[in-house]
C-alpha cells in the first residue's frame, strides 16, 4: 500500500488542498491519502483558529465522496506539542511494514525541515513530496545542509518551468519528489477575511464546509465559538 500523509491546521480545508491531494495520488500512484488536522496550540489568539473538532469535522464533509481519502484524529488526541516524526512512526505501525508513506508537504514547510524535531531521522522514515508554493522557489533547497547531493540544474528546471516533477533520490534509500502545480490564488486566511466580511466566496470551498461554517458561525469577529 502507498499512503499519502497530508497534515495541516485545514483552517478551513478548501478545494486548494483537495486539488493537492487529488494531484499527489494521481502523479505519486498512491492508493490513499490520510489528512491530519493539527491539534490546538495552547496558546490562541480568538477567532483566528477554529477548535480542532471544528476542524475536523470540516475535512469530513469535505472529503466524504472520495472513497480514496481518509481522516486520522491522531494529532487531535495526542496531548502536548506534536512532532510529525512521533505522528510518522505511529502510523507505520498502525498501517504496518508493508505500507510505503509518502509525507505530503509545502515547499515553504520543507524549507523548515532542519527544525524539525528529529529531521535527518524523518527522512530516513518516508518519502517526502514536497509541492511548490508561490513566493518560493526550489532552488532554496539546495542551501539547506539535509540536501547536500541535490543536483541545482534540475531545481532551476522547476523554477522556471521546464520540468514539473523531480525525483531526487537521497543517500539513505529514500526519494524526495518535488513537484511543480498550478499556483492556488487563494489561502485559507483569505477564506477566513473573506467570511469575517461577509464577502462571498465564489466556490472556494465544498459546498458542505462553507454550509458549516455559516451555521456554527466560525471566523466572525462576534465569535465566541472557538
Amino acid at each position: 500500500m502507498r499512503l499519502g500523509l497530508l497534515g495541516g491546521s485545514f483552517n478551513p480545508i478548501h478545494r486548494c488542498h483537495l486539488s493537492i491531494a487529488q494531484s499527489a495520488r494521481r502523479l505519486l500512484q498512491l492508493n490513499q491519502v490520510l489528512f491530519i488536522p493539527t491539534g490546538d496550540p495552547p496558546h490562541k489568539q480568538p477567532g483566528t483558529l477554529a477548535s480542532a473538532q471544528h476542524r475536523y469535522h470540516m475535512v469530513k464533509l469535505a472529503i466524504q465522496d472520495q472513497p480514496a481519502f481518509t481522516l486520522t484524529d491522531i494529532e487531535i488526541r495526542r496531548s502536548g506539542k506534536s512532532y510529525s516524526i512521533d505522528t510518522v512512526r505511529a502510523l507505520q505501525e498502525q498501517y504496518g511494514s508493508d505500507t510505503e508513506i509518502f509525507f505530503i508537504i509545502g515547499l515553504d514547510a520543507f524549507l523548515d525541515l532542519p527544525s524539525w524535531k528529529e529531521a535527518a531521522q524523518l527522512l530516513t522514515l518516508c518519502h517526502f513530496v514536497v509541492i511548490s508554493r508561490p513566493a518560493t522557489t526550489f532552488l532554496s533547497v539546495a542551501s539547506l545542509p539535509l540536501f547536500p547531493e541535490v543536483p541545482q540544474e534540475e531545481l532551476r528546471a522547476l523554477d522556471t518551468g521546464r520540468l514539473e516533477r523531480a525525483d531526487i533520490p537521497l543517500k539513505n534509500g529514500r526519494t524526495v519528489t518535488f513537484l511543480r502545480l498550478p499556483p492556488c490564488e487563494h489561502s485559507a486566511s483569505d477564506i477566513r477575511a473573506r467570511v469575517a466580511d461577509g464577502r462571498p466566496l465564489a466556490n472556494l470551498l465544498p459546498p458542505l464546509v462553507e454550509s458549516y461554517i455559516l451555521r456554527e458561525g466560525l471566523y466572525r469577529e462576534d465569535s465566541e465559538r472557538f
